[in-house]
């Protein structure tokens, strides 16, 4: 018996050859649920051009939406949520905010790297957490679709993990000298100096680090207070 590339049997040569029916069978099975499963793709990628085309638009004036009673738009069900994204735009040369009469409003420190926290030292000093993101995320397609979102307003960087000392050295409403206070961090937010003693909230655990008044660089090892296992 001789077995042909078309799956029949054939018992010699020049002899008719017979179809193997069990295997046309599995094929013709394979081609609808191929079919099916092709069909229930794009009717799912319908629906969600169908879903994601239909603009949700505030129907609430602002007035309503504030005060100790604010009027509440009833929750809408989507099977993609609406998205809108700002796009930073920063401040020109020229430009800054207005503020009231009398006043005036000028930049205290300009190229900072992604600035996520300020905290202001007893003796004028002003430091600037810099940081973003750990990257720890595991890799599931919503995280993946998270992090282009994200990526589309300047987060998805490396972290600087680091930590600028800004000081006015002149009283002159500019920060003359800008420097690391702390580096090898880890995406690090929230600051607190209690006596000689700076911590330092990182993603991962809160540190400290001895501080003495005038500390423009930091180089002892960070002391780990408790760990933060969340990431």
């Amino acid at each position: 018996m001789l077995r042909t590339p078309c799956g029949a049997w054939c018992a010699g040569a020049g002899m008719a050859c017979v179809p193997n029916k069990m295997e046309g069978g599995v094929m013709k099975h394979r081609g609808i649920w191929l079919g099916v499963g092709v069909l229930v793709v794009c009717i799912g990628a319908v629906g969600g051009v169908v879903q994601y085309s239909r603009i949700e638009r505030a129907r609430l004036g602002v007035a309503q939406g504030m005060g100790p009673d604010p009027v509440l738009p009833a929750p809408a069900g989507r099977v993609l949520p609406t998205v809108n994204i700002a796009h930073p735009v920063g401040w020109k040369d020229a430009e800054h905010p207005t503020p009231a009469a009398g006043l005036a409003v000028t930049a205290f420190a300009t190229h900072l790297d992604h600035p996520r926290w300020l905290y202001t030292l007893p003796n004028g000093d002003v430091l600037v957490a810099q940081s973003n993101s750990p990257d720890t995320d595991i890799q599931t397609v919503k995280n993946r679709i998270a992090s282009l979102v994200m990526g589309a307003v300047g987060a998805g960087s490396p972290s600087p993990d680091k930590i600028i000392l800004l000081r006015d050295e002149h009283g002159t409403g500019h920060a003359t000298l800008q420097t690391v206070l702390l580096d090898h961090l880890h995406s690090p937010f929230g600051m607190a100096l209690v006596g000689n003693e700076l911590f330092v909230a990182n993603a991962n655990a809160i540190v400290k680090f001895p501080y003495h008044a005038g500390d423009t660089h930091i180089t002892a090892p960070p002391v780990k207070v408790v760990d933060l296992p969340a990431v």
